[in-house]
């Protein structure tokens, strides 16, 4: 069986406001109800594979366990990376925890879409005897537009007369838009998808051949690995490369090879190409949430939870969450980068989350902000626990407007019901519980001296983040 590794470190900056740091696109459900790491684990979720591997942020661990449990995926691990160390170093470990050398492995990255399903499984079935005999396969989409955003791949010879894929004759960084012309002519030049099948041996014997101190650097990281609950965190300071598999090794490699597929596949990059693989409506625009549109055409329209209204515009992108608004020409959008940089620099909090956080035990969404006082809306959901913990600096109300909550005040547990409320003073101990069947929501106000994130010592955790310091979390987590 094939070993999937799904890679979902990416951060989607350029889907900004809604792909966030904390939040970032591949856990968002974009292109159908299934968010796009989702939809990567069920496209293995096949007779060909064995149970996928995960390799995410540890800041996003909760999130892909929580949506794999939703589609019935159990991984057979979720590796944790403290750093984004880009794909060399990922697929290097992946290769490394594999016991078996002969094991074929699929990388695919978590934030692409892949409309034909059936092409997919056919390409990969296609080139298993290639993989087996040590090629590095990777799959090449044939192009349909001088597109400047994706890497080229220039196809050589067929590996064989019974082969569906070719040597690769070269690889071509992301042309500008003169080049991608010439190269969509070129029927032996494909975009460069970022998949790849391979067995693990070979792959391995390659990265010690051409980048032998970052395979070792990989080897001290995974060996001070920690088990974290259901995951292994992988101690990402100890690896000090940070590239991509092309060019750490596809690019140098006497095995490289590419197999021609056309599969409905994009990367979901930005908003102009969520826009082309949406379904449109007769005037061009896709229209997402509680959007009014009068003489508006060919545009992305997207409004989380207020009225959008647009009025005469064409071939336009306007994007509104509860905090951003991005308003740009489609055409344009290659200057989102420019703008991320001016939010880091500006130390912007819409760069990095949402004002709904998301937590293993449920979220809790910002509502209102003073000097001396700061309103949450807090969401349990049924069976889950917050920390517990004090804080020194503030004291907290929680009224219950739905489902029944179980609080720890000090040394007493209260059940607290709708319209009920409880008052929690600075530097008790304390922790919400719904032990009901139906989500909990309750409204905190805090009031105090110092509002920050990082007024919370917690004293016990079911999720393994317990510490007996002060952490950089909010209250509510």
């Amino acid at each position: 069986m094939i070993k999937p590794v799904i890679l979902s470190g990416g951060g989607g900056t350029r889907l900004w406001p809604l792909s966030r740091t904390h939040f970032p696109k591949q856990y968002w459900a974009l292109t159908s109800e299934k968010t796009l790491l989702q939809e990567a684990a069920l496209r293995v979720n096949h007779t060909l594979f064995s149970a996928p591997l995960v390799i995410c942020n540890h800041e996003h661990r909760f999130l892909v366990a929580e949506q794999l449990r939703e589609i019935d995926i159990t991984p057979s691990d979720i590796l944790l990376e403290t750093a984004s160390n880009n794909t060399a170093p990922a697929i290097a470990i992946a290769c490394l925890i594999e016991t078996n050398p002969d094991t074929l492995m699929l990388v695919l990255p978590a934030d692409h879409r892949i409309e034909n399903q059936e092409a997919f499984q056919a390409a990969i079935q296609s080139v298993l005897p290639d993989a087996s005999q040590d090629k590095i396969v990777t799959f090449g989409i044939e192009t349909n537009a001088p597109e400047t955003r994706y890497g080229y791949i220039e196809a050589g010879n067929l590996l064989s007369t019974t082969s569906t894929a070719f040597e690769i004759a070269r690889f071509i960084e992301k042309p500008d838009l003169e080049t991608a012309k010439i190269l969509v002519q070129n029927k032996q030049c494909f975009w460069n998808s970022g998949l790849f099948l391979f067995k693990v041996s070979t792959m391995l014997k390659e990265l010690e051949r051409l980048c032998p101190t970052l395979l070792n650097d990989c080897r001290h990281a995974l060996a001070d690995a920690k088990k974290d609950l259901d995951f292994l965190r992988i101690n990402s300071d100890l690896i000090h490369s940070s590239t991509s598999i092309d060019y750490a090794v596809m690019e140098h490699t006497p095995y490289a090879a590419v197999v021609p597929v056309q599969m409905g596949w994009s990367d979901v990059g930005t908003w102009d190409s969520l826009w082309k693989i949406s379904n449109k409506n007769t005037e061009g625009n896709v229209l997402m949430g509680d959007v009014l549109v009068e003489d508006v055409q060919n545009s992305y329209i997207q409004s989380e939870n207020q009225l959008l209204s647009v009025i005469g515009l064409d071939n336009i992108v306007v994007v509104a969450t509860e905090d951003a608004i991005l308003i740009s020409h489609q055409e344009s959008l290659a200057k989102i980068q420019p703008l991320i940089q001016k939010l880091k620099e500006q130390n912007r909090k819409e760069l990095i989350s949402h004002k709904k956080v998301y937590r293993p035990w449920g979220y809790y969404q910002s509502m209102d902000l003073g000097s001396r006082f700061q309103v949450k809306r807090i969401m349990v959901k049924p069976g889950a626990k917050t920390s517990t913990q004090i804080h020194c600096h503030r004291s907290e109300h929680w009224v219950v407007v739905e489902g029944i909550a179980k609080v720890t005040r000090g040394d007493e547990i209260v059940i607290i019901h709708e319209n009920e409320s409880i008052y929690l003073p600075m530097g008790t101990k304390h922790a919400v519980e719904n032990p009901g069947k139906i989500p909990l929501h309750l409204i905190e106000v805090q009031t105090g001296s110092y509002l920050g994130e990082d007024d919370i010592i917690r004293l016990e955790d079911a999720y393994g983040r317990a510490e007996a310091v002060k952490s950089a979390v909010s209250v509510s987590e």
